[in-house]
């Protein structure tokens, strides 16, 4: 078990991605809730797109492949694509309830540029 900087205690093989307990959570209960088979990984990656030239990407996914990074959070399959684990090495995904809105938000020290969306990032 690991700790990061806030005090979040981790239970991951894999320490370049943070997602706090909030979002592994809200994660695992989304995945209940709509009954997708526990075989189903959480496919986190980055897209070319949105306003400042990549976007996030979040999804169940049933298929692996074999350059992806295949990771456990607290019993929650992760699978990062090779592209997207070198733009995700560093950063943490929480879940956020607050006046602004609810929903993941990404926190990436390798983003030099983002916008307004708050799901576009560019490195």
């Amino acid at each position: 078990m690991k700790e990061n900087n806030n005090n979040i205690s981790l239970n991951s093989d894999y320490e370049g991605l943070i997602i706090t307990p909030k979002a592994i959570e809200e994660l695992l209960r989304i995945k209940t809730q709509n009954k997708i088979p526990d075989e189903y990984g959480l496919r986190i990656g980055i897209k070319g797109g949105g306003c400042s030239g990549f976007a996030y990407s979040l999804g169940f996914d049933g298929k692996t492949y074999p350059t992806d990074h295949i990771f456990n959070y607290n019993g929650l399959k992760v699978l990062i694509d090779m592209k997207s684990f070198l733009y995700l090495t560093g950063a943490t995904l929480d879940y956020k309830i607050g006046a602004s809105g609810t929903g993941f938000v990404f926190d990436n020290p390798n983003v030099k540029i983002t916008c307004g969306c708050g799901s576009a990032v560019k490195n």
